[in-house]
């Protein structure tokens, strides 16, 4: 079950009691007060992994709480501090807290670490309270709270490259023939109703390139108000750096014009913004496609093609039943993905 959305709370250790005692003994004439502080309650700490790659293991576990500190004890003994606990989370998810919104942590990369909260500190035995003029002190302090926090996770997939079109463009069936993903595939809307990441690669060794694709689920006309599925899983493109618009030129589609097909998407893409407020999508760069020419409608096809050479968008025709454009498009993609400075290399016959 891929789950991308999580609240959780977490209570970081209660500081232990300071003691109130006294050491009498029949050899040791300066006993005096002997009670010890308190231990320091356990923290929480985050830290991301590419062990797991869903929430889900916070969905049905969302409380965690660390160890509280062990009491002081008399003889000047301190309490033992409370144990820590770390919550593991993938790689691209983001940390908000719930009652102010605000992103307290982004974890793009592997192996980061975070205090989420703090353990109360111990509190003072009655030794520390002890003067020339008050020998026998019965002041001791309690120990302080820990930190007891409510955060929402909201889990980004990190990908190079993402789909986007109407449901049944053909974006899992190019995310098949490109990469080793095998997501569903039929030939009802909404077949993709989770997010599919696959690795391309191309070339040979030793100069061979990889990226990493992101298939959504389709879009429909009102994306951005609630209709369909889409929006849900707008922000796991949010990372991308290349857009690829998929557009289906077959009559099977149904609809009569793959232009305003395009608009429509490119609209919901425009009107979407994240938790806050920011619009990710609209400036990244964008590649049309043009899906299942095999059986495509030659009006179609020409124009979107011309619609595509007068808004300046590169423009590529697949069929990922035949193969026909599919390594074309592979090399396109390493090519926008690929440093600035690097050199071109010619794609492979």
């Amino acid at each position: 079950m891929f789950i991308d959305e999580a609240k959780i709370r977490v209570k970081a250790g209660d500081g232990g009691n300071g003691c109130m005692a006294f050491r009498r003994e029949k050899f040791v004439p300066r006993g005096g007060p002997s009670g010890g502080d308190g231990g320091r309650g356990g923290d929480v700490y985050m830290e991301s992994t590419q062990r797991h790659n869903t929430l889900i293991h916070f969905r049905y576990n969302p409380e965690h709480k660390a160890q509280r500190g062990e009491h002081g004890m008399g003889s000047n003994c301190t309490g033992q501090d409370g144990h820590s606990i770390t919550l593991q989370v993938p790689v691209g998810t983001a940390l908000y807290d719930q009652e102010t919104g605000e992103l307290v942590h982004d974890f793009r990369e592997p192996d980061e670490r975070i205090v989420i909260a703090r353990g109360g500190r111990g509190g003072r035995g009655n030794q520390h309270f002890a003067t020339p003029t008050h020998q026998a002190p019965r002041e001791h302090e309690l120990g302080r709270p820990g930190e007891e926090r409510v955060f929402r996770l909201e889990l980004k997939l990190l990908a190079d490259v993402g789909l986007v079109g109407y449901p049944n463009a053909g974006k899992s069936t190019l995310i098949s023939r490109i990469s080793a993903a095998r997501p569903k595939i039929a030939d009802y809307p909404f077949t993709t109703l989770e997010p599919n990441l696959g690795v391309v690669t191309v070339g040979e060794e030793p100069e061979q390139e990889s990226f990493v694709v992101a298939d959504v689920p389709g879009l429909i006309e009102g994306a951005h108000l609630g209709h369909g599925l889409g929006t849900q899983f707008l922000r796991h493109i949010e990372r991308t750096r290349v857009l690829v618009h998929l557009v289906d030129v077959s009559d099977a589609s149904g609809r009569p014009d793959p232009v305003e097909d395009f608009k429509v998407i490119n609209n919901e893409l425009d009107s979407f913004s994240n938790k806050a407020g920011e619009n990710l999508l609209s400036e990244k760069p964008m590649i049309v496609v043009a899906t299942k020419i095999d059986a495509v409608n030659p009006d179609k096809l020409k124009k979107l093609t011309t619609y595509a050479k007068r808004r300046k968008l590169e423009f590529h025709a697949i069929s990922a039943v035949t193969g026909q454009g599919i390594d074309e498009l592979k090399w396109a993609l390493a090519s926008r993905l690929r440093p600035a400075d690097s050199e071109p290399r010619a794609a492979s016959a």
